[in-house]
């Protein structure tokens, strides 16, 4: 039995289970909070101790659980190893399935599952430090419950040595009130556990393996078996279901919640706020209720987010402001300004001191320095210049019925309201445009572009087109104070005018009593 504090460790991941209580085509520790699933949630943990091997035993959807292993294994960078227990015939069998891969190792095993996404990396490695500190066949991590049901119960001799764990179903009445119960994560003796696995049997209620009768094996051979108790109960919360999932993440992200305030983010309401686990959130930030931040996203310092705002893997520049957005894989330049009710899909790339109003939405963007998009306008597949401005309701048509194409607008470009801009095609710098023009072909520098014709006033239309209607009832009272030297637009006309839509209205009430 090796005592170094610098024994080598390996960790087990146990997520071979079936997570029938979650109603699920999903398996279980495919569910996510804040960001990242129940796998990676535990995967992560276990690569925090630099262990010098992790296995993940799958099993039940394996299918699903083997390509995210590997993908969390490419996020760490790392090696993950995957063992298949191919029937769940219990904890004691799944570590037996993790066993071959670990042929050869020697020192300190963990058994960790993936059902647990609130464990820490400091508390497996204080698990770590207990188990070595001393001669130690198994340590098990435990923990105090004031409701103990449905967790096996610890039982120690009265020197505090663990002589057995004893699961709800074959505890006793006296053994279900004790509250110290079993937090399903251990650390075993390499050697001591492999023997002690080739010995299990499935004589219990369940009619399974159960890893918690390493305990009394190892202890029937005079090997001490100990506990260590973990600080924070709710760190060692499983989750088996949608409550019990949501339960854990709100847990996870107030704890994301108080990370940030103590790095010195202001969070104004932090009941209506959510942070994803993976986000970076600077100094001095102020964040508004109602804002969602997702994935990777990253806030530089002082800038300012929300109310009513969800960022995924958006990354935000010091001093910027977005109120009222929704934006996916984009980057915001410092001190830019972007909101409210703006839409930033993926590609978006809005450039330092750039603007984007309301109502404005963006794809594939590349929008240059001080330039800005303020109002009602979609820019997509679209490269910007600098210190560009453009008018409201203007639309890059960027799609034919088959491929997007690619418009470039130059630096210092102003153009008026309803410009559609047809791409492929390229506006130079210092261009002007006319309102509602609509740009077909390429426009040199410095050029004054317009679509339009002579604009025509045909005289008579309304009256002649739609008889009887308030419009026209307008029309011939405006044309009488016309003929008698007033105005076309006189403040009088209103009250004539409501008059005639009441009278409308009432018509078009009476022909519906008829």
């Amino acid at each position: 039995m090796s005592n170094s504090p610098k024994q080598p460790v390996a960790v087990v991941v146990l997520a071979a289970g079936a997570g029938t209580r979650m109603k699920s085509a999903t398996q279980k520790t495919l569910h996510a909070i804040g960001g990242r699933t129940l796998l990676s949630h535990s995967l992560h943990a276990a690569a925090g101790i630099n262990p010098e091997r992790i296995v993940a035993v799958v099993g039940h959807g394996r299918d699903q659980v083997t390509p995210a292993v590997n993908k969390v294994a490419e996020e760490l960078g790392r090696t993950i190893d995957n063992a298949v227990q191919e029937e769940q015939n219990g904890t004691g069998h799944a570590v037996q399935c993790a066993m071959p891969v670990l042929e050869g190792f020697e020192g300190t095993i963990i058994v960790t599952n993936a059902d647990v996404p609130l464990l820490r990396s400091e508390t497996l490695a204080q698990l770590h430090k207990a188990h070595t500190e001393v001669p130690t066949a198994v340590t098990v991590l435990s923990v105090k419950q004031e409701n103990p049901t449905g967790y096996g119960r610890i039982i120690r001799t009265d020197d505090g040595e663990v002589t057995a764990i004893v699961e709800e179903k074959d505890a006793t009445d006296t053994q279900k009130a004790i509250t110290e119960v079993n937090s399903g994560v251990f650390a075993f003796d390499a050697a001591i556990l492999r023997t002690a696995l080739n010995e299990l049997d499935n004589d219990n209620a369940q009619g399974e393996l159960y890893l918690t009768d390493v305990l009394g094996i190892s202890r029937g051979k005079g090997h001490p078996v100990r506990a260590h108790t973990a600080k924070d109960a709710s760190e060692l919360a499983g989750v088996n279901d949608r409550v019990q999932l949501a339960e854990a993440g709100a847990v996870l992200n107030r704890r994301n919640l108080e990370a940030a305030m103590r790095a010195g983010a202001t969070i104004v309401d932090p009941r209506t706020t959510m942070i994803d686990t993976e986000v970076q959130i600077g100094q001095d930030v102020t964040i508004y209720p109602g804002t969602q931040l997702k994935g990777r996203t990253v806030i530089g310092d002082k800038a300012e987010i929300g109310p009513d705002t969800t960022l995924e893997n958006v990354t935000v520049g010091e001093a910027a402001k977005v109120i009222r957005t929704h934006g996916f894989d984009s980057e915001i330049g410092p001190r830019a300004d972007v909101g409210p009710f703006t839409y930033l899909r993926p590609g978006t790339k809005l450039g330092e001191e750039g603007k984007l109003g309301g109502f404005v939405e963006t794809k594939n963007a590349t929008i240059g320095y001080g330039s800005k998009v303020p109002h009602l306008t979609y820019v997509g597949d679209a490269t910007i210049g600098e210190h560009s401005n453009i008018g409201a309701s203007s639309v890059f048509v960027n799609y034919d019925g088959v491929n997007k194409h690619h418009t470039t607008v130059g630096s210092h470009v102003r153009t008026g309201s309803d410009t559609m801009f047809i791409a492929p095609v390229v506006v130079g710098d210092g261009v002007y445009s006319g309102a509602g023009t609509v740009i077909k072909k390429d426009v040199p520098p410095g050029s004054l572009v317009v679509s339009g014709g002579h604009q025509r006033n045909i005289a008579g239309w309304v009256e002649k087109k739609r008889p009887g209607t308030p419009a026209a009832q307008a029309a011939a009272d405006a044309a009488k104070r016309v003929a008698e030297g007033g105005s076309p637009t006189s403040p009088s006309s209103r009250s004539t005018t409501a008059e005639a839509t009441r009278g409308a209205a009432g018509q078009a009430d009476t022909h519906v009593q008829q």
